[in-house]
């Protein structure tokens, strides 16, 4: 049994872009809090001072213009998300280690062949969500950097040369290679910034399948425990021995859970107003160019379609990852009335009631301790989302 392949089976996209970004909790390494990695220590510098800067200096520059408004909120937007995603996980980078040292420890104690096979599955599960959220980034990207490499070819002439975003630093921008430099850094912020969003959100979502696993084994367990003291295969006290291990583990199963909670809580609460505003505002500008018959490159139209394709992902991974937790935390206690424990003592049946009592508030991964992410908050969100584009187009006329 390989751990550190199993690790890598279910961590797959998140550890390299994690390790790119510095921000990787590697549970074989010591996480020094107060010295960031310089990787980290890059990214944070390119998103903050050339890509969120400029885009609300722009947006001021173009208040009263709707459209233009949008365009550069939209794009500062994300990369908000982005760096607040990265800055938290660099943060809570000791309490992330440590939980991925349980994940480890998880996965070198799966003896049993049910037990490695229920993780595996769940495993794929969220690999399966994590390629899928990387292929969308993917599509994006290609389609932003497109744009982008036309518009650098168009303008290497011109007297006056634009950037991705348009602003002014405090060094000739247009003489090169200044400009070059300039323009690829200011690219590949943008990149960053849909790798981030997309690294991270896998990374929490596989943990939290990963906890799922963990529960499903634990009611398995509980189930065939008291199937064994119903069958007199064991004694009593072996059933309380085997009862209190699994109460132990139960609760240190809610600790992992609400210490995820803890750490991404007020990210995801700006990740939840950040994406409805997304949605609404990209989907506004695609609204606006099929309308108006702007004179838009098809490269453009295929990157913002593909943009609210991502958005919807990114949202739709966390919403499906903390319904499935929601959903088998509670299947913890229903685990307890489905075993046999009608053919136990009244004394030994008491005991389960442990296990029922750790189960009465199930686990869930809120935004900012306001939400709860479930498959209804996305509908709600979409929902909203769309209200809010129905205002902004009356604004607009």
């Amino acid at each position: 049994m390989n751990v550190n392949k199993d690790l890598s089976y279910a961590f797959t996209l998140s550890r390299q872009c994690l390790r790119l970004l510095g921000v990787w909790p590697d549970p074989q390494v010591s996480l020094n809090i107060f010295r960031p990695n310089i990787r980290f220590v890059i990214v944070t510098c390119i998103l903050s001072l050339y890509v969120i800067v400029p885009q609300l200096t722009n947006m001021f520059r173009a208040w009263g213009n709707v459209g233009r408004v949008v365009e550069h909120v939209a794009s500062a937007n994300f990369s908000m998300m982005a760096l607040c995603k990265l800055v938290a996980t660099w943060y809570h980078g000791k309490t992330l280690r440590t939980l991925m040292i349980s994940v480890v420890t998880d996965w070198r104690n799966s003896t049993n062949a049910w037990q490695r096979n229920t993780m595996l599955n769940i495993a794929r599960r969220g690999r399966s969500l994590a390629f899928k959220c990387c292929a969308a980034a993917t599509c994006t990207v290609t389609f932003y950097v497109s744009f982008h490499l036309i518009k650098f070819y168009r303008n290497m002439h011109l007297p006056q040369r634009n950037l991705v975003y348009r602003f002014t630093y405090p060094y000739n921008v247009q003489k090169s290679p200044n400009y070059e430099i300039t323009f690829f850094v200011q690219l590949s912020g943008g990149i960053y910034s849909a790798i981030i969003n997309c690294t991270v959100d896998c990374f929490v979502s596989i943990l939290l399948l990963h906890i799922c696993a963990q529960l499903i084994n634990l009611r398995t367990t509980l189930n065939n425990l008291v199937g064994e003291l119903a069958n007199r295969s064991i004694s009593s006290s072996e059933f309380k021995e085997g009862l209190t291990a699994i109460a132990i583990r139960h609760q240190h199963l809610i600790r992992f859970a609400k210490t995820v909670d803890d750490c991404y809580s007020v990210v995801l609460f700006i990740h939840m107003l950040a994406a409805t505003f997304q949605l609404c505002f990209q989907t506004f500008q695609v609204y606006t160019m099929i309308l108006e018959k702007l004179d838009i490159s098809i490269v453009k139209v295929a990157f913002l379609s593909f943009y609210v394709l991502l958005v919807l992902t990114h949202l739709y991974i966390y919403c499906y990852s903390a319904e499935r937790l929601l959903t088998e935390s509670t299947s913890m206690a229903y685990g307890v009335y489905e075993c046999k424990w009608y053919d136990l003592s009244a004394k030994d049946a008491k005991s389960l009631m442990f296990i029922v009592h750790g189960s009465t508030i199930p686990l869930r991964l809120t935004a900012g301790k306001f939400g709860i992410f479930s498959i209804e908050m996305f509908g709600i969100t979409v929902k909203t989302s769309m209200g809010y584009l129905s205002a902004l187009l009356t604004m607009k006329d």
